[in-house]
């Protein structure tokens, strides 16, 4: 096998007669600068590709998503003021719907009020005309009753004179039965 000097040459040390490795191949000191070399470029190949392609790919979607949140936000401080001023006015509509229902109640107290003291006006001077209508009907009975008490007195006091055998006065009874009835 003619192939079998050239592996010798190539691997040198690090492999033995039959081509196999001895001890571990990464730590053989003749492979070192080789296994540097292609580190190196590997890590500047990959360098090169995260800063001109995935990098920007992400500072791009995390700058929308600052973009999103930043907006987000801001949205929700417009809903949030806009809240506040809904409830501010919803409360100034209330108290003014409040305010509104005791003028309205105010007024109807005023007009039940008025017409009550129509009403109680309109019964004290009705109460007030029977009454004098009463205290007329009663001053015309008590000025008839009195009257009928004279007839009544001057009757009986001529009734009792003759029953004594007297011949009645009609003038001497009529002043002793007004003299009884002044006091």
């Amino acid at each position: 096998m003619a192939t079998e000097p050239i592996y010798e040459e190539l691997a040198g040390t690090c492999v033995d007669s039959h081509g196999g490795a001895i001890g571990m191949p990464q730590l053989c000191a003749e492979w070192m600068p080789n296994q540097i070399f292609w580190l190196v470029i590997t890590l500047i190949v990959i360098y090169l590709i995260l800063t001109r392609v995935a990098l920007p790919r992400i500072a791009g979607i995390l700058a929308d998503r600052a973009g999103t949140i930043t907006n987000d936000l801001a949205a929700a401080e417009d809903l949030k003021a806009k809240a506040a001023e809904a409830e501010k006015a919803y409360d100034k509509a209330l108290a003014d719907a409040r305010a509104e229902a005791q003028r309205i109640a105010a007024e109807t107290r005023a007009e039940i009020q008025a017409d009550l003291d129509e009403a109680i006006a309109k019964a004290d001077a009705e109460i007030s005309e029977k009454a004098a209508e009463s205290e007329k009907a009663l001053a015309e009975i008590r000025a008839g009753a009195m009257d009928s008490v004279r007839e009544v007195a001057k009757d009986t006091a001529a009734s009792i004179i003759a029953a004594f055998g007297g011949t009645p006065d009609q003038s001497a009874i009529d002043k002793a039965v007004a003299d009884q009835v002044k006091g």
